[in-house]
């Protein structure tokens, strides 16, 4: 039978005068930066124009709307004397006709029964509006034989969409763009 290899060291090294040494430990000696890597994951600056900037003193009251911010969050409690003022982000978005989230709503059974439909999505908007009032929607635009619902938030297109399969069965489809910071919703019928 053969006799096993002779083990081979880790690292090799050569000292001053060209002698070879042999080091059996998995560290390297290599000096921190020369020869090292040294990966590390960067992180994408993500902007969002509509995001405030810092903390808002509190209370603070949109000029808009009347939405109070208050105990770090915005709520539709009743403006203060001495209340700060602003524009909102909903609020700033609708100015801008720039949507956070689509919800799109097609089908043969929505020509039917748009009335029945339009309740529902009144109706999920009122009651999540009550309690995030930055989530409304912005507006309706009719495309062929598809409504396109525009919203301030990722949360209410969802929301709608849902609500809709709840009560009326259908196909629905839900799209995030990376990171979450948009939503697209398909529900056909």
């Amino acid at each position: 039978m053969d006799a096993c290899p002779p083990h081979r060291p880790h690292n090799i090294f050569f000292d001053k005068k060209g002698k070879v040494t042999a080091d059996m430990s998995t560290h390297s000696k290599i000096p921190s930066g020369l020869g090292a890597r040294r990966d590390r994951t960067v992180q994408e600056y993500e902007h969002d124009t509509y995001k405030l900037k810092g903390k808002l003193k509190e209370p603070t009251v949109c000029t808009e709307c009347g939405a109070l911010f208050h105990n770090g969050r915005w709520t539709w409690n009743q403006k203060p004397a001495d209340a700060d003022e602003i524009t909102c982000p909903a609020c700033l978005r609708i100015r801008d006709k720039y949507a956070k989230g689509f919800l799109t709503l097609s089908g043969s059974f929505l020509t039917e029964h748009k009335e029945e439909i339009m309740g529902v999505v009144h109706n999920t908007e009122a009651k999540e509006k009550t309690e995030h009032p930055l989530s409304r929607i912005m507006g309706y635009e009719q495309q062929a034989a598809a409504l396109m619902i525009s919203t301030t938030d990722t949360h209410l297109p969802r929301r709608i969409g849902e609500a809709l399969h709840h009560a009326y069965q259908g196909e629905l489809k839900v799209h995030y763009d990376e990171g979450e910071e948009f939503i697209r919703v398909a529900w056909k019928r």
